[in-house]
C-alpha cells in the first residue's frame, strides 16, 4: 500500500468512503466521551464543505488514514485525524503528522495543534510519542470541568 497522503478536493468520489472511515473510527467513544463527538453531526455535504475550506488528507483508495487540516492564528490545527482499527500500527499516524509539518512549513506555521478528550488516554499517548505535549485544558460549553485537552507541537 502507498503511504503517502494525498489531498482530496471537495468533490472527490472518495466522500462517501472517507465519512464512513471516520464513523467507524470515532465509534468507540460512544459513550465513553461526554459530550458526544461533534462526529455525530457530520454528513457528506457538510464534509464537503470541510473539504472547501480546509486540506482534507487521506492515505489509501479508499481511505484507511485522514485527517482536516485548518490554519489558524499561529498554528495549524489537526481535525479529525483517525487511522481504521484494521490498519493501526503501521505508521499511518505518523505519516499524515509529517504531512501536516509539510504544510505548516509551506504557511509557515511555527507550531501544530489537536484537541483529544480528556477521557482518551491512549490518544494522549500517541499524541505524545508523535511529538505533541499538552498545552491546555478547555470545557465544552455548558460544563464545569475539562472536557478536551489541546496539544501542540513545534515544527521544526
Amino acid at each position: 500500500m502507498d503511504l503517502t497522503p494525498h489531498q482530496i478536493p471537495e468533490d472527490s468520489p472518495m466522500m462517501g468512503d472517507l465519512l464512513r472511515l471516520m464513523r467507524d473510527c470515532f465509534a468507540y467513544m460512544e459513550g465513553r466521551i461526554d459530550p458526544p463527538s461533534s462526529l455525530g453531526k457530520t454528513t457528506l455535504a457538510s464534509l464537503r464543505t470541510t473539504a472547501a475550506e480546509a486540506e482534507i488528507w487521506v492515505i489509501g483508495m479508499p481511505p484507511v488514514a485522514c485527517m482536516i487540516l485548518s490554519p489558524r492564528t499561529g498554528t495549524l490545527y489537526l481535525g479529525k485525524i483517525c487511522v481504521a482499527p484494521s490498519h493501526r500500527q503501521l505508521g499511518l499516524s505518523r505519516h499524515l503528522v509529517e504531512q501536516a509539518e509539510r504544510t505548516a512549513r509551506r504557511l509557515k506555521l511555527p507550531t501544530l495543534e489537536l484537541q483529544t478528550r480528556v477521557e482518551l488516554v491512549d490518544n494522549h499517548a500517541t499524541f505524545k510519542a508523535l511529538g505533541f505535549s499538552e498545552h491546555a485544558r478547555t470545557a465544552h460549553p455548558g460544563y464545569d470541568r475539562p472536557t478536551s485537552i489541546t496539544m501542540r507541537k513545534p515544527v521544526v
